[in-house]
């Protein structure tokens, strides 16, 4: 029995042999493109993502093209996190902090260490804005140090609240399913149910593309 409704995002696996987060790497191993000698449908689909990403990437980024990599990487890493963890009985890490906050921390610092050390002078002009008061600088410095510090906090409290809000949506509409004994609420709920997947699905796509662009759009303002 289920004593608190988020043991759904517990460990569920020995301490001996801690399998949880082999969950960011098992897509890799289910799809071995190597052994297709022709371009299987996955292949193409999974190229033509690549495209469009990068198309949109592209307009997004207007100082270097090599970054691009970089954050399409950042992207079909999170996605196959967010979709593989919609199955049963496979861990989703992109629901914990731990994952979500080490990623956008580590990603977020080496973007403001390379700022500092190779512009260091745009950088600290980028905290004051143009046309500030003379009165007002010490206030725009203030907000804005703020507001570049909170922004890897908030990629990951947006990335985790996102996917444990649908887990535990889920988790609520199929604990109640025992208790139900008539067969028109049974299948109301279960098409709700249904729905509310594909609803998760959506959800776990467009946070994989809102974390990439926002982080894209983030390096860009540094």
């Amino acid at each position: 029995m289920m004593m608190n409704l988020f043991n759904i995002f517990d460990p569920s696996t020995s301490m001996n042999m801690s399998l949880n987060w082999m969950s960011t790497l098992l897509i890799f191993f289910l799809l071995p493109f190597q052994y297709w000698l022709i371009p299987s449908r996955f292949t193409m689909f999974w190229k033509l993502l690549i495209n469009i990403i990068f198309k949109e990437f592209k307009s997004l980024i207007n100082y270097s093209y090599s970054n691009i990599i970089m954050f399409i990487s950042l992207f079909l890493i999170i996605l196959t996190n967010n979709f593989m963890g919609l199955f049963p009985y496979i861990f989703t890490s992109s629901s914990h902090m731990s994952f979500c906050l080490s990623m956008s921390i580590s990603l977020w610092m080496s973007m403001i260490l390379f700022s500092v050390f190779n512009y260091f002078n745009d950088f600290m002009a980028h905290i004051t804005p143009q046309g500030t008061p003379f009165l007002l600088m010490p206030f725009m410095v203030m907000i804005e140090s703020i507001s570049l510090i909170i922004r890897p906090l908030t990629l990951a409290i947006r990335l985790t609240a996102n996917m444990i809000a649908g887990h535990l949506l889920l988790c609520l509409l199929g604990s109640t399913g025992i208790l139900i004994n008539n067969i028109m609420i049974m299948s109301t709920m279960l098409l709700i149910q249904i729905l509310l997947f594909i609803l998760e699905i959506s959800v776990s796509m467009i946070q994989a593309y809102v974390f990439s662009v926002l982080a894209t759009l983030y390096s860009s303002e540094i």
